[in-house]
C-alpha cells in the first residue's frame, strides 16, 4: 500500500467543509470503510472525556449491530488506550460484555487528534476503532498514516479557526530558507545534478540539500523532504532536519542508523502532526555505480533506465518522520549505469492539478522523463516544472514543488 497516496487520500477526504470535528470524522470514517483498498468492515469514533475517564461513542458506521448513543467505556478497563501515546495503533481483543455480544471480537484502535494530560498519562481525543478480516502488518501501517493524517487536519482546522496566523519577519523567513537549500546544479564523480524548489507561500515546507563529509569526498548524500505542516513552521521543520542531516554526515554511521536517530529527533522536538516525508540516498565515486537510499514514507523517486527507457520506483523502506520513534528503517541499494537518471520529487509535483481536476501524476512524469533523456538534468528539471507550472491551476490544493534530477553521465 503506497503510504504517501494513503495520506493524501485522508487529508483530500479531511479538507471538506464540516461545522464540527465530529462530523468530519464521522464523514472519513465511512469513506474509509466504504474505500475498497482498505478491507475494512466498520468502525467507530470514540471521543475522550477526562473528567471522568471514559471515552464516549461519537459514530459508528458498517457492517455490525449498533451500539447504545452515547455509549462509553472506562480507560481502566482497556489498558490499550494507555498505550496509543507511544505506538499510534494497538490490536486487541474486546472483552466488554455488551460490545462482544454487538459481534466487536478483534479489533484495532488508533489514536487521532491532541494528546490530553490524564492522571500521569497522555490519552489521544479521539480514537478511530476498527473491525476486519485480518488485521496484518500493511493495515497497521494504513491505520497510523490515518491517524496521522486525521491529527493533522484537526490541527489545521483548529488553526483556522483562531485569529489569522501571523507571519512576521517574513523576508528573515525566506533568508533563513534560502541558506538550507544548496546550489542548484553540481557535478560529482560520474553524476551531474540539479535541483529546484519552489514554495506555494513566501516560505514552505519543501527541501532538498547536497551533503558530504568534510573528510569524506567519495561520497555524496541528497536528501529531499516535505512537512507536513504549511508556512512558518513547515519552514522551521525542514530547517530543522536539514541541520540535523547537515551535522549526522559528518559521522561515519551507517545510513538506517542516521534516519532512525533523525526519526526519534523529530518525534522529541515536533508534535505527531507536524512529521516529514523523505528520501534520502547516498552515491559513491566509484564504477560500480551503487546507490543506497532510505525513503521515509516519501513519494516513490523514479529510476530511468537508458538502455531501455523502462522505469523503477524507489519505494518505502520505513513510515514517515517523527509520529513513530519505534520505526526501524531499512536501506535499500540499486546501481545506476551510464546514461540512467534518478528523479527525486515531492507531492506538489505529482499532485499539481488543472481546472479539470486532473493530477499530473507519475505517468506524466515518466513520460517526460523519457522523452528527455538525453538531455543534462538541468534541462529535465526546468522542462518538467514549466509543464507542471501550467498544468497547476487549482489554487485550493496548490502545494510546494520540489525536484532533483541526477544522471549518471561518465
Amino acid at each position: 500500500m503506497d503510504q504517501h497516496k494513503l495520506y493524501r487520500t485522508i487529508k483530500l477526504l479531511s479538507e471538506a467543509k464540516f461545522r464540527t470535528e465530529e462530523q468530519l470524522l464521522g464523514y472519513v470514517l465511512e469513506n474509509i470503510i466504504v474505500n475498497e483498498d482498505i478491507a475494512i468492515n466498520g468502525g467507530r469514533i470514540w471521543k475522550l472525556d477526562a473528567a471522568n475517564g471514559t471515552y464516549r461513542l461519537l459514530r459508528q458506521y458498517g457492517e455490525m449491530e449498533a451500539i447504545e448513543k452515547n455509549f462509553r467505556i472506562r480507560v481502566h478497563d482497556y489498558p490499550m488506550f494507555l498505550q496509543l501515546d507511544k505506538r499510534g495503533t494497538i490490536v486487541d481483543t474486546e472483552t466488554n460484555r455488551y460490545l462482544r455480544k454487538k459481534g466487536i471480537v478483534h479489533y484495532s484502535a488508533t489514536g487521532v487528534g491532541e494528546k490530553i494530560a490524564w492522571k500521569s498519562y497522555r490519552l489521544y481525543q479521539y480514537v478511530l476503532a476498527i473491525n476486519a478480516n485480518f488485521l496484518k502488518h500493511d493495515m497497521l501501517y494504513a491505520l497510523n498514516i490515518i491517524g496521522s493524517a486525521l491529527t493533522s487536519s484537526l490541527s489545521r482546522r483548529r488553526s483556522e479557526t483562531k485569529a489569522e496566523a501571523l507571519e512576521r519577519d517574513l523576508d528573515k523567513a525566506r533568508e533563513i530558507q534560502r541558506s538550507i537549500l544548496p546550489a542548484h546544479e553540481l557535478k560529482f564523480g560520474m553524476y551531474d545534478l540539479y535541483g529546484i524548489s519552489i514554495s506555494e507561500r513566501i516560505v514552505g515546507g519543501d527541501f532538498f540539500d547536497y551533503l558530504q563529509a568534510s573528510d569524506d569526498k567519495d561520497r555524496l548524500g541528497v536528501v529531499i523532504g516535505d512537512a507536513a505542516s504549511k508556512g512558518l513552521s513547515a519552514a522551521a521543520q525542514a530547517l530543522y532536519v536539514s541541520g540535523a542531516l547537515r551535522m549526522g554526515v559528518e559521522f561515519q554511521t551507517k545510513m538506517s542508523s542516521l534516519i532512525g536517530r533523525l526519526n526519534r529527533m523529530v518525534g522529541k522536538t515536533f508534535t505527531p502532526e507536524h512529521f516529514i516525508s523523505m528520501v534520502y540516498a547516498e552515491f559513491t565515486d566509484s564504477e560500480n555505480g551503487l546507490v543506497s537510499y532510505v525513503n521515509a514514507g516519501h513519494s516513490n523517486p523514479i529510476l530511468l533506465r537508458a538502455a531501455t527507457t523502462e522505469t523503477e520506483t524507489l519505494s518505502a523502506t520505513g513510515q514517515i518522520i517523527g509520529p513513530f520513534p519505534q520505526e526501524k528503517y531499512r536501506t535499500e541499494f540499486t546501481i545506476m549505469q551510464r546514461g540512467d537518471i534518478l528523479l527525486m520529487y515531492t507531492d506538489g509535483i505529482s499532485e499539481a492539478t488543472n481546472d479539470n481536476r486532473e493530477m499530473y501524476g507519475e505517468q506524466r512524469l515518466i513520460q517526460k522523463l523519457q522523452e528527455n533523456q538525453h538531455r543534462s538534468p538541468r534541462e529535465i528539471c526546468q522542462l518538467i516544472i514549466e509543464e507542471v507550472q501550467i498544468h497547476d491551476r487549482v489554487t485550493d490544493y496548490s502545494d510546494d514543488k520540489t525536484l532533483v534530477v541526477i544522471k549518471r553521465s561518465r
